[in-house]
């Protein structure tokens, strides 16, 4: 796949027992390699004490999303909703309709104010370019303790 880089784990290993780290897989989808570059950066290997990122698969178009996410296993999806032309809000809520049990969703929004519209994509937490990295930590931190834990409730 040109799209993209890197490939998940297989055989990563998710929380163990309570004090175990959640371990994460995530897919980055952004069509600008600074975004991309922005958002790695500001989760790090370790965005929380107990969540840790193990592998990061990057996709610059929805095609590669779509196949990534039909044929991997991913536990978290970081989509850009500023990405073109395909923006990561309706990227989202396709996924949201079409892929049974989809992983939880961090939408980058374009401004404080499109929160309405990460509301009608279904993600699970939205952050507003420009990206604050504490924030963005901070929601990916909380994703991944949602994953794996059943019946889960997220934002």
């Amino acid at each position: 796949m040109t799209d993209s880089h890197a490939t998940p784990d297989a055989s990563r290993a998710h929380q163990g027992s309570s004090g175990a780290a959640h371990r994460l897989s995530v897919l980055l989808y952004s069509n600008d390699i600074a975004t991309r570059d922005a958002v790695r950066l500001a989760v790090g290997r370790r965005p929380a004490r107990d969540v840790e990122v193990t592998t990061w698969l990057e996709c610059a178009t929805a095609a590669a999303v779509i196949e990534a996410v039909e044929t991997g296993d991913f536990d978290l999806m970081i989509l850009d909703g500023e990405t073109s032309p395909t923006g990561g809000l309706g990227l989202c809520r396709q996924l949201k309709n079409e892929i049974f049990d989809c992983p939880p969703v961090l939408v980058l929004t374009g401004r404080p104010q499109d929160g309405w519209l990460a509301a009608w994509s279904q993600a699970d937490l939205a952050i507003p370019h420009p990206l604050d990295p504490f924030a963005v930590a901070g929601a990916v931190a909380e994703l991944g303790r949602t994953v794996g834990a059943p019946n889960a409730t997220r934002v």
